[in-house]
């Protein structure tokens, strides 16, 4: 399957449940964008589907410390610091079942 961003949206609303209708669609996309550009800055798109990440724990840490980083920058943003990390996290279960 493909990347759908609509599909990846309702993955992280429902992750967040009430709290999400504080957020617009593009709040979450520009989360989405910012997630593959730590993907992109950090060679993660270059990773064979095969290939194991060694620790995923530390690069899930990483991209949450770079999207909090990248949205205290953007003054548009209203996602809560505490939001970021279950967003982030039902962002890549949504990519994951892509593979299934």
């Amino acid at each position: 399957m493909e990347f759908d961003e609509t599909k990846a949206i309702e993955y992280m609303r429902e992750a967040i449940g009430r709290r999400a209708e504080a957020y617009d669609d593009d709040q979450l996309l520009n989360l989405i964008d910012i997630i593959w550009d730590f993907y992109e800055e950090n060679g993660l798109l270059d990773i064979d589907a095969d290939e194991e990440i060694d620790d995923e724990e530390a690069v899930l840490d990483d991209l949450v410390a770079y999207a909090r980083r990248m949205l205290r920058k953007d003054k548009e943003s209203k996602i809560n610091d505490d939001d970021i990390a279950p967003l982030i996290e039902a962002e890549i279960d949504y990519e994951n079942s892509l593979d299934q």
